[in-house]
């Protein structure tokens, strides 16, 4: 990989890991369907991923993207699913980064992986949480199936977006990362307001 190829990589991962925040499941069923129909070019010859683009992987992907989209909208129990979905968004997030920054030298793989693509997953991730909890405490859970339905639409948009504009999606991801941090600066020092 170039330097150029590593950048657009990076783009993608960060993209992706965002849109992991929002969903487990379905960034990783997309980039799976992409990489199968060659819309997206991985080597995962000889590593523990080179399962991901296979049938098995496409069709055990959809089904948990399916019963991910329908649990979040039964109010409570998409509160539970928010403490499962932390780390394994987290996880999820720094795979696809490592899938797709996969003819990189490992150490550079792993180290942006993790840095880049958990970091920007956790703070999304985090974000999700206090939003449905916010939303729970004021309207006992009636109004989650539309922070869920966001949450839906934020995740197979910014998901498409990676796939095909990842120079775009990693922008956004950035913004909304940077978002992210002005709340939480603000919500942590109430004076400066």
């Amino acid at each position: 990989m170039n330097e150029f190829d590593i950048i657009l990589a990076l783009c993608m991962g960060l993209g992706l890991a965002a849109a992991s925040g929002f969903r487990v499941f379905l960034p990783p069923f997309l980039l799976s369907i992409a990489v199968r129909a060659d819309a997206v070019e991985v080597d995962l010859t000889n590593t523990s991923l080179e399962y991901f683009d296979s049938n098995v992987a496409v069709i055990l992907l959809g089904v948990a993207t399916i019963a991910e989209l329908a649990a979040y909208y039964v109010p409570w129990v998409d509160n539970i699913l928010d403490s499962i979905a932390s780390p394994a968004a987290i996880i999820a997030g720094t795979g696809m980064t490592a899938i797709v920054l996969g003819g990189t030298d490992p150490v550079i793989q792993w180290a942006l992986a993790i840095i880049a693509g958990g970091g920007v997953t956790a703070a999304v991730q985090g974000a999700t949480v206090v939003t449905r909890g916010v939303s729970t405490a004021i309207t006992a859970g009636i109004g989650n199936p539309v922070v869920s339905t966001g949450e839906n639409i934020a995740s197979l948009l910014l998901s498409i977006m990676a796939i095909f504009l990842a120079p775009l999606a990693a922008l956004f991801a950035l913004i909304l990362l940077a978002m992210i941090v002005k709340v939480m600066v603000k919500k942590a020092n109430p004076s400066s307001a």
